[in-house]
């Protein structure tokens, strides 16, 4: 704050963005004078909306929700800055940055809201004497031309920045290596130093991988990377998009890389081999996962990643280095952690870490162990637990889940499956360019 406050009476900042990520793990909230912000806001709470964690994707008012709807009247939530998050974004001229938490009038977290939702697992975490150190790793494709563009065509005949398979590959057109200049220039003015930037398989594909570190300051690294790499690509007319399968043949994924610590040592490895504490992980992971999909898949198009041989794992088995397992097992000694390869990237990176912590809370409550890991092509690996083929069979396995309702608790778990469920009913009488190629001249 002091340095914020230097900034303001300097002229150096005259915008603060106070934002609240939503169900979606979008930034939402307001803009707000530098001076306002510094001398009412900070130390205060700001008034908000309640809908932003009650609405779909489009920001469309609905019932059905608890937290708010027309018959209470769409009331406000308190808004409290985390002074610990303030950060500049060099992508927009003196302006920084501030995430917020959701309260309630009486002060009380709102425990629906994402941020909160994973406080809560590690919360639970350490009161079992341990704590999570997080990597995110998430994938996009870029288009060119604009939004505005793209909805013109209705999204049909997209052009990719790069129409080559780039994997690896390190000499890239003069667009596109402007933007990843710029972006890896931004993130680092943002206090987000990135570990790799890589172009992927697929056409016009990026992947970024942050280092790993606290698992809150992860997730709000990882909204402040989306907001970059829209605000960034925009201005460079390119389009970029996060959806889990953007085409046909296409996945971009959300990789959690996830290590579980005892004070300053890791709890994941003894002498160069899985702990106890290892094996619990694991078999939390691989026995629950599945039914907390809503959390890390919450869309319809977030199943049409999940196919054979894609990268995306179909099935809930785990391996060493082996990136056709669901769970993946890296590093060695301290370096050691889980690879988490079922969120896409349209996740919400709060809810789909939460959902992970909470499963290998339940394993280490119940001393659970997991099955052999794979060797081989785990997409035949019949004799584990598929990866749900749509959000309706998630939804359905989410609202009975035991590890969900006691993670969570039955009101949360509620407001997440009506989330689902007006997805669902978005989607139940729309008929799509793939009906109508099918059938058109067919029925």
């Amino acid at each position: 704050m002091d340095g914020l406050r230097k900034h303001v009476r300097s002229g150096q900042v005259d915008t603060v963005l106070l934002a609240l990520p939503d169900l979606q793990g979008r930034l939402k909230g307001k803009r707000y004078g530098a001076r306002h912000f510094v001398e009412r806001i900070a130390t205060g709470d700001a008034d908000m909306c309640a809908y932003i964690l009650a609405t779909d994707v489009d920001m469309t008012p609905a019932d059905g929700f608890a937290l708010t709807s027309w018959d209470s009247g769409y009331q406000d939530l308190r808004a409290v800055p985390d002074l610990s998050t303030i950060r500049a974004l060099p992508w927009m001229p003196r302006t920084v940055l501030v995430h917020a938490d959701a309260q309630d009038h009486q002060g009380q977290p709102l425990e629906a809201a994402p941020r909160q939702m994973l406080r809560h697992q590690l919360a639970r975490l350490a009161d079992r004497g341990l704590t999570v150190k997080a990597g995110l790793e998430t994938e996009f494709i870029l288009y060119q031309g604009s939004y505005a563009q793209a909805a013109e065509t209705g999204y049909r005949d997209l052009q990719p920045v790069a129409t080559d398979n780039l994997d690896y590959a390190l000499d890239h057109n003069p667009a596109l290596d402007r933007f990843l200049r710029r972006l890896q220039a931004a993130l680092e003015g943002a206090g987000l130093p990135v570990e790799a930037i890589k172009t992927e398989s697929a056409p016009g594909q990026v992947e970024v991988t942050f280092p790993y570190g606290d698992a809150l300051a992860a997730c709000d690294g990882h909204t402040v990377l989306k907001h970059a790499v829209r605000s960034i690509a925009q201005r460079s007319r390119m389009a970029p998009t996060f959806m889990a399968a953007p085409a046909t043949g296409l996945a971009n994924g959300l990789h959690l890389h996830l290590s579980l610590w005892r004070g300053s040592r890791s709890a994941l490895a003894v002498d160069d081999t899985l702990s106890p504490l290892a094996l619990q992980a694991i078999a939390g992971l691989v026995d629950s996962l599945a039914d907390l999909a809503p959390l890390y898949a919450p869309t319809i198009n977030s199943y049409k990643r999940f196919t054979n041989e894609s990268f995306a794992p179909t099935r809930l088995a785990w391996g060493f280095d082996n990136r056709t397992c669901a769970v993946r097992i890296v590093g060695q000694g301290d370096g050691l952690h889980l690879e988490i390869r079922l969120p896409g990237a349209d996740a919400n990176p709060y809810l789909a870490l939460a959902a992970a912590i909470a499963t290998i809370t339940d394993a280490i409550d119940h001393d659970m162990q997991p099955p052999p890991p794979f060797t081989d092509n785990a997409y035949q690996a019949d004799s584990a637990r598929s990866v749900p083929l749509s959000l309706q069979e998630a939804l359905n396995d989410f609202h009975e889940s035991p590890v969900a309702l006691k993670a969570f608790g039955a009101s949360v778990v509620e407001h997440y499956v009506r989330l689902a469920q007006i997805e669902l009913d978005a989607h139940r009488s729309i008929v799509t360019d793939a009906e109508l190629r099918r059938w058109f001249d067919k029925a």
